[in-house]
């Protein structure tokens, strides 16, 4: 099974894929490694990625699940994931790969991206990334104003794992 943790930066996609990978024994992935230096360097400068930047990061990481699912492999995969098409490209089966969105308000995000140190992730993208995010309509919804534990519990919870 693959588990891909979405939401916006500074959801905690990363905290929580990982905290999760650990209490499952899984593997811990971040779509961020599968991001070229030409797009971290944009996003370190503040500049959001375009489509044509996007796609081949998609594509390798479509490539990935569809690699981690021919080998039976249980992965949490931390992906922004922001768009619906990107989602549908990303989820090449339902019955494996489930989705969890880490929702929270912007204030809330917005103070988390300020107390961040050393990640290329400008706090200005935020904006750009809530007015890119599609929120999606059949998802695990977690809310992000709880504590890590809980959360990790919580989604192992709904998908009885």
């Amino acid at each position: 099974m693959i588990i891909l943790v979405m939401g916006v930066s500074g959801s905690g996609k990363t905290t929580i894929g990982k905290m999760l990978a650990n209490s499952l024994g899984w593997t811990f992935s971040d779509a961020d490694t599968f991001h070229s230096q030409q797009n971290v360097e944009k996003m370190r400068q503040g500049i959001p990625l375009s489509e044509a930047d996007r796609k081949p990061w998609l594509r390798d990481l479509q490539t990935a699940i569809k690699h981690w699912l021919q080998e039976n492999k249980n992965v949490v995969l931390a992906c922004s994931a922001l768009k619906y098409s990107y989602r549908q490209f990303l989820v090449v089966d339902s019955d494996r790969v489930k989705l969890v969105y880490l929702k929270g308000s912007y204030q809330l995000i917005q103070q988390r991206l300020q107390e961040r140190q050393n990640h290329y992730m400008s706090a200005q993208l935020l904006t750009s990334q809530f007015e890119t995010l599609e929120e999606p309509l059949e998802t695990i919804y977690i809310d992000i104003a709880e504590p890590p534990q809980a959360i990790v519990q919580n989604i192992r919870t709904i998908l009885g794992i």
